[in-house]
């Protein structure tokens, strides 16, 4: 999931072209981006949309208002769906929260008779969740995902959005607590949508820290994430050397390859690169 872009719910002249893009997911939103008198409206078109929607291979995504919001409940009736993958709940805060989400979930999924398989990506995106973002990704096997969410986090405390020392701070931080609980952490959009360099680097940065893709926006941001986020050739040549050469020290668990040492950690990214390699190999 290099790349995950956004569409508002109530924009459903814009569903089909989402799916016509090179985008490797599709977020369907209905928190920021719609308005208060057109939550319902929102849900319907969504709903109507998933009744029918295609077999694309794209993994298909639904963000939620709050949990807290008169909107939450209405949002996981329409979306607790068996065309949705995950669901993106922002203003997660605490372990509890997603306990409580994957309680209410289960008995939506129990009663549909649905096989009890939708994930959680939990949005970070409030001082509360950054500190508890490590509790969150332990918290239940429904959580795959941490995904920051930067203009919540930030703009309250008036910290610069685009200050890139700022951003790293944060990025670290999140990726370790991912780490803890054995899940991905997701990069935040971008809202600089005309900032294409800036987009690019922010992508690399957050593909440097480890994350597995970024948040689209615009669907001009598209090729770059799945650019930025799939393993370029010359780390590809590199994971194919270390291990045909893991392969062939049968008696040294440490070796030199090209002056380099080489041992377990780094035979497992080898490893993970040429995964990735495949995965995202252009079609032929």
């Amino acid at each position: 999931m290099r790349s995950k872009l956004f569409v508002p719910a109530s924009r459903p002249e814009l569903f089909d072209k989402a799916l016509a893009s090179d985008a490797d997911a599709i977020s369907f939103d209905l928190e920021d981006s719609v308005l208060e008198n057109r939550k319902d409206y929102a849900r319907g078109e969504l709903l109507k949309f998933l009744d029918t929607a295609p077999a694309t291979g794209k993994t298909l995504i639904v963000r939620v208002n709050a949990m807290d919001t008169p909107h939450f409940g209405a949002d996981l009736q329409a979306c607790c769906h068996p065309a949705v993958q995950v669901i993106n709940v922002p203003k997660i805060d605490s372990a509890q929260q997603v306990l409580d989400f994957a309680g209410r979930l289960q008995e939506l999924e129990r009663a549909r008779a649905l096989p009890g398989d939708i994930a959680l990506l939990a949005n970070i995106e409030t001082p509360h969740a950054l500190h508890a973002a490590a509790d969150i990704a332990t918290s239940h096997e429904r959580v795959c995902g941490l995904q920051l969410g930067l203009g919540d986090l930030f703009e309250p405390l008036g910290i610069r959005r685009y200050d890139a020392a700022n951003v790293h701070a944060v990025m670290f931080e999140l990726r370790m607590a991912a780490a803890a609980g054995g899940v991905y952490a997701y990069d935040a959009a971008y809202a600089d949508a005309a900032n294409v360099e800036g987009y690019r680097a922010e992508a690399q940065l957050a593909r440097g820290l480890g994350f597995l893709g970024k948040t689209c926006i615009h669907p001009r941001q598209v090729a770059i994430a799945n650019e930025v986020f799939r393993p370029s050739e010359g780390e590809i040549i590199w994971a194919r050397k270390v291990t045909q050469a893991a392969q062939a020290s049968q008696q040294n668990g440490a070796f030199l390859l090209e002056g380099k040492m080489i041992d377990v950690p780094f035979v497992a990214r080898a490893h993970e690169v040429l995964r990735q390699a495949a995965q995202y190999a252009p079609a032929q």
